[in-house]
């Protein structure tokens, strides 16, 4: 009953989205702005389903509750799922925004806070994104900037160019800017608190809301050092070059296949495989998984030795 089980996404219309999803990654959908579309989901409103085997059409929170919860993790006990895995265009600027911490998104909105990372797949000539406050600006600076106006003077921009890699730990002010194509592996929670949308209008003419207040209440300014040991404070052993990140919540690892790779998905997680580039495909059991790029497969944990064959590159999340 343990088998790489390859996963439906869920579009997501964004007003900052593009059409790059659709085109790049087979996310064919009828939305024409296609901002975001959610690769692995274990949500009440946003929910996976299993595309192949014996649990096709079946949703991965009733395929995790007949397999058994240890097909997760053996700390998992049903309530929540760790992890959710997205896949984001953003052909305009998001907003400038900020996500709480566990201890703040309990007390407040009885929930779970956010931090995530970013593995950037394409980005235009000048691309740039928001990477926390700029140096010497804390919180009290900050809020003066939002109060006068003047919160891009406040801000840390970054260049971006694919490949690279940003840590984001909640707390820490970011935002994605125009012509970036990313992976965001993240906190299961859908917790944001804008700061600054650009003064952008919706459709029927409003703006998007704001939460300055929940927003003053959580930012705060991050060394490069802090983040990087947030980034790496559950490093193991056999965490390599290939991992991009081990923090309390997740390890995330890229590995660029051009023959064979043996993996093993063992009783301590699953594994959360989205195929970034490349075609090949899983071979498990006797059986042979198409992989190809824009896929999203999910390995129960105690699946055991699964090999990747073909050329590719992969994003592999567990916890």
């Amino acid at each position: 009953m343990r088998y790489p089980m390859k996963l439906t996404f869920s579009p997501k219309y964004r007003i900052w989205g593009g059409d790059r999803l659709a085109r790049e990654y087979g996310k064919r959908s009828e939305i024409d702005r296609l901002g975001e579309t959610w690769e692995l989901s274990v949500r009440q409103d946003t929910m996976s389903l299993v595309e192949n085997g014996i649990f096709a059409g079946k949703t991965l929170a009733d395929v995790i509750s007949t397999v058994g919860h240890d097909a997760v993790s053996p700390s998992y006990d049903g309530t929540h799922f760790p992890l959710l895995i997205k896949l984001i265009d953003a052909r305009d600027d998001l907003s400038v925004q900020v996500h709480p911490d566990d201890a703040y998104a309990a007390a407040r909105e009885n929930d779970l806070g956010k931090t995530e990372m970013w593995v950037v797949l394409a980005a235009g000539e000048g691309a740039k994104l928001v990477f926390g406050l700029a140096d010497g600006v804390d919180r009290t600076a900050f809020e003066q900037a939002v109060e006068n106006g003047r919160i891009e003077d406040t801000l840390a921009f970054r260049p971006v160019h694919a490949g690279d890699v940003f840590f984001i730990p909640s707390g820490m002010i970011h935002a994605i800017g125009a012509g970036i194509v990313l992976a965001e592996i993240q906190q299961n929670s859908d917790l944001t608190y804008r700061v600054y949308d650009y003064d952008r209008r919706q459709s029927d003419g409003s703006l998007r809301e704001l939460h300055i207040r929940q927003a003053l209440d959580v930012v705060r300014p991050f060394t490069d050092d802090e983040v990087e040991a947030i980034r790496f404070e559950a490093r193991i052993d056999q965490d390599g070059e290939n991992t991009l990140a081990h923090c309390r919540y997740f390890r995330t690892e890229r590995l660029h296949v051009t023959n064979r790779v043996v993996l093993s998905a063992d009783a301590k997680s699953f594994h959360a495989l989205l195929c970034t580039e490349g075609v090949g495909s899983i071979l498990f059991g006797g059986e042979e998984y198409p992989l190809k790029k824009g896929d999203c497969y999910f390995i129960p944990a105690k699946t055991g030795e699964y090999t990747l064959a073909g050329t590719l590159d992969v994003l592999i999340a567990s916890i």
